[in-house]
């Protein structure tokens, strides 16, 4: 388990940068995500790529050896109610896949609550069971307030769950998150942003206590997705200012 941690979250700076391209699992097609085998350049400049073993299987190619988080949740699209879910992919598969990590979402104040936190019981259990890291993910709906008060809960129950790192949401008094949860915690990207803005919350993430970022969109819907990545590469394991950062997206090649 500890090798396929460090394989995600590098021991040399104790952090990491993942391209989360999961979104279409429920339905969330955004932009340029029409189908991501375009997306292969980005690949070598991830420390792991986080999405659903179709499109791994589909669009990934097996000479590539970039560390794999896969999503073995799903049972709703964005048309009906996401914390529906169950369990939709074996262990034998995600052994299989050689996978570095398994993940779920949990949707704590969801209307099926207890059931995801079930699915992260079943994927912990299964990760002390053949050594595979579990990444929970802490799903937000569209009545919840994303707050220190909620996420840095979120995230406790989490890794009180068992879990082996943590993705939240990144929000004001962040270190209210971090200060509280035992585990390494990785903030979501979200919603495509400005770039700079995108930069300044992936430095205020690292410097409030998260080991890293996995951001999808504000990197593959920027108009430099390579230079977009590299700068959050800087920010992540370097400790690049802002500014030092967004000059490197401003220097990076216009599309793929």
């Amino acid at each position: 388990m500890h090798n396929r941690l460090s394989r995600i979250i590098k021991p040399k700076s104790g952090r990491c940068v993942m391209l989360a391209v999961d979104h279409g699992y429920f339905g969330n097609v955004p932009g340029q995500l029409k189908c991501f085998g375009d997306l292969n350049p980005l690949f070598e400049h991830a420390d792991a790529l986080m999405l659903t073993r179709g499109m791994l299987r589909s669009c990934v190619s097996p000479d590539n050896d970039i560390p794999i988080v896969l999503r073995v949740s799903a049972g709703a699209s964005m048309l009906k109610e996401l914390s529906n879910e169950d369990i939709n992919v074996t262990i034998e598969d995600a052994i299989r896949l050689n996978v570095s990590a398994i993940t779920c979402s949990i949707f704590i104040g969801g209307e099926f609550e207890k059931n995801s936190l079930m699915n992260l019981s079943k994927l912990v259990n299964w990760g002390q069971e053949y050594g595979i890291p579990t990444l929970a993910v802490t799903a937000v709906g569209r009545e919840m307030v994303r707050d220190d008060r909620y996420l840095g809960m979120a995230s406790r129950m989490a890794a009180e769950m068992g879990a082996t790192f943590v993705k939240t949401y990144y929000c004001e008094n962040f270190e209210n998150v971090t200060s509280i949860c035992p585990v390494p915690v990785v903030i979501a990207g979200g919603k495509k942003v400005e770039e700079r803005d995108a930069l300044q919350m992936a430095k205020d993430a690292i410097e409030k206590g998260a080991v890293g970022v996995d951001m999808g969109r504000n990197i593959f819907q920027s108009d430099s997705p390579i230079g977009m990545i590299k700068a959050v590469r800087a920010i992540v394991h370097e400790n690049a200012s802002v500014d030092e950062a967004y000059n490197i997206y401003q220097n990076g090649p216009k599309g793929l």
